[in-house]
């Protein structure tokens, strides 16, 4: 590595992905989907994060986003392509990413120099990402890239968010946890979702949440509040770890005067977005 210690890691969470998570929550997208037919915000989401890959099931979704139940999905997989074909969920993805971005940034800041260049700096850091063993940005990669700044930008997002995300799930099994057990472990840090997040959009219930806290209190990553202990702590922080090093390439392209300016222009963007209300208030923490 030869960018600064948790450059990439600390550019992906402050200025990256938050910027491409503005469309699961934008109520601009559900409504462009239930224009179309669709009008379970569940399948929605599915249908939208996983039209890339095209008309698929529900296995190949439960094996690329790693921590939704299974019956969850198969509760709208591939039923939802009956209603809507892939081509059309990518399209309308785009334009509720036109709209949702520019009802939280404003048209000036849109249309500004400052928000092209962290489209090309974001594109010229995916040059450095790959495409085996990395399903889900793959099949995002294959994708054209749209010709509005603003729009590139979310494109780009949108790659190093899935590359990001596909290495991840190779650290998770890395270090041996399942998909509720990753959940738990992330809401104990404060930075993942609320219990009452991970049921609504995962389709897991109370009882999977209980088993998996008392999986990981027996392997000592929790104690009997439910709080992480110091192995725990440390068990998460060999998971980001290895989630960097699978992650590097991209940034490591971009090198370190370029990611700097990329984390300066996206968080401000991130932090404009935020102030507009473009998450939910009990979306993060714990409980």
């Amino acid at each position: 590595m030869t960018l600064p210690a948790l450059a990439a890691r600390h550019a992906w969470h402050g200025a990256i992905n938050p910027l491409h998570s503005t469309v699961y929550f934008s109520p601009d997208y559900f409504k462009e989907l239930a224009a179309l037919g669709i009008d379970d915000p569940n399948a929605a989401n599915l249908a939208g994060r996983a039209a890339a890959m095209g008309p698929v099931g529900p296995g190949v979704v439960a094996a690329t986003f790693y921590n939704y139940r299974y019956d969850h999905l198969a509760r709208h997989l591939p039923a939802v392509w009956d209603t809507v074909s892939p081509e059309q969920v990518i399209a309308a993805r785009y334009r509720a990413a036109d709209s949702t971005l520019r009802r939280l940034l404003g048209d000036e800041t849109v249309e500004s120099p400052e928000l092209a260049e962290a489209a090309e700096l974001a594109l010229r850091a995916t040059e450095g990402c790959t495409r085996h063993a990395r399903t889900l940005y793959a099949a995002h990669a294959d994708l054209p890239v749209p010709e509005q700044p603003h729009l590139r930008l979310w494109y780009a997002t949108t790659l190093l968010r899935e590359h990001r995300g596909d290495g991840h799930l190779a650290a998770l099994l890395i270090v041996g946890l399942d998909p509720v057990e990753a959940l738990v472990s992330h809401g104990a840090t404060g930075k993942g979702m609320t219990s009452k997040w991970v049921k609504a959009t995962r389709g897991w219930d109370q009882s999977d949440l209980d088993a998996a806290t008392e999986r990981l209190r027996a392997r000592g990553a929790l104690d009997a509040a439910g709080e992480l202990t110091g192995e725990g702590k440390a068990l998460r922080e060999r998971l980001e770890t290895e989630t960097d090093r699978l992650d590097a390439a991209p940034y490591e392209h971009l090198g370190a005067e370029g990611l700097a300016r990329l984390a300066e222009l996206g968080g401000g963007f991130v932090l404009k977005a935020v102030a507009a209300g473009a998450f939910p208030a009990d979306l993060r923490g714990k409980g």
